[in-house]
């Protein structure tokens, strides 16, 4: 399943010093949410650069975990960070995941739902690819709210070129709220639906330390930056030094929160 706005997604090194770092925060306690048993066989949907397999094979105890991405590069890169045994990488499309038989307990997806042409069919993908009984979870930024980071940057580019509210990730990405979030995996028919935000703090040494690694972006900041004449970025630079807050020491502190959604499939 391609991403879809015209996003892409291909500098696995870039995308880490981007926003991976910070989906690393994330992940940790997503995990601990879910309660999964040990010893079961996990699904990792869209899983990118490895993060979130990373921490289920920290943290939870599996006997497997399979992690499937569009993006070879990705996948690559995954494979090479990650050496163990119980995790198996391949390329492969969100929407069609499932088997003609369930093969997993948990099926999970980190900061994908909102790049598929369709959030219904990799739900759908999702949980059709868990055994009855199964956990089907997932976690998207809040970017129309407290994903500081990004809420910043789109509000200052704003500022500077109006049209700007075109690409703002905050409008685009309704699937981003935790009301869709919810009725999304009420309409797959899982049981005891929760959305919850989790907040972590993202704290940047200086002002480049946040800056930089825009430049480098993967999505629809990428795209709008790589629009943008050399006067234009500077404007946008600028507007952000003045409005992000910035200690004396020159560091800057945000918050970035992420909406987790998790459920149940139904026992046939």
């Amino acid at each position: 399943m391609k991403p879809d706005f015209g996003d892409t997604f291909s500098n696995a090194k870039s995308y880490e010093a981007y926003v991976g770092r910070w989906s690393r925060l994330v992940a940790h306690p997503f995990i601990g949410w879910l309660d999964a048993a040990p010893g079961g066989d996990w699904l990792d949907v869209g899983v990118g650069t490895g993060i979130l397999t990373h921490v289920i094979l920290q943290e939870a105890s599996p006997a497997k975990v399979v992690g499937i991405d569009l993006s070879a590069e990705y996948i690559d890169f995954a494979r090479q960070r990650i050496h163990d045994d119980r995790a198996e990488f391949k390329v492969g499309d969100a929407a069609n995941v499932a088997s003609e038989s369930p093969q997993f307990d948990v099926s999970v997806a980190g900061l994908v739902l909102n790049f598929v042409p369709s959030p219904q069919e990799a739900a759908k993908s999702m949980t059709q690819a868990v055994r009855d009984g199964g956990i089907v979870a997932a976690y998207v930024w809040d970017y129309s709210g407290q994903m500081e980071m990004m809420r910043h940057f789109w509000d200052a580019a704003i500022k500077v070129d109006p049209s700007a509210s075109e690409m703002d990730a905050g409008q685009r990405f309704t699937i981003c709220e935790p009301n869709n979030l919810r009725a999304l995996f009420e309409s797959m028919d899982l049981k005891g639906v929760e959305v919850i935000p989790i907040d972590v703090q993202t704290q940047f040494k200086d002002f480049d330390d946040y800056w930089l690694p825009f430049l480098g972006a993967q999505g629809s900041v990428s795209k709008y930056l790589r629009g943008l004449n050399d006067e234009m970025r500077t404007a946008l630079r600028d507007q952000l030094q003045r409005q992000l807050p910035t200690s004396d020491d020159g560091g800057i502190s945000l918050v970035a929160r992420a909406w987790a959604v998790k459920g149940k499939k139904s026992i046939s």
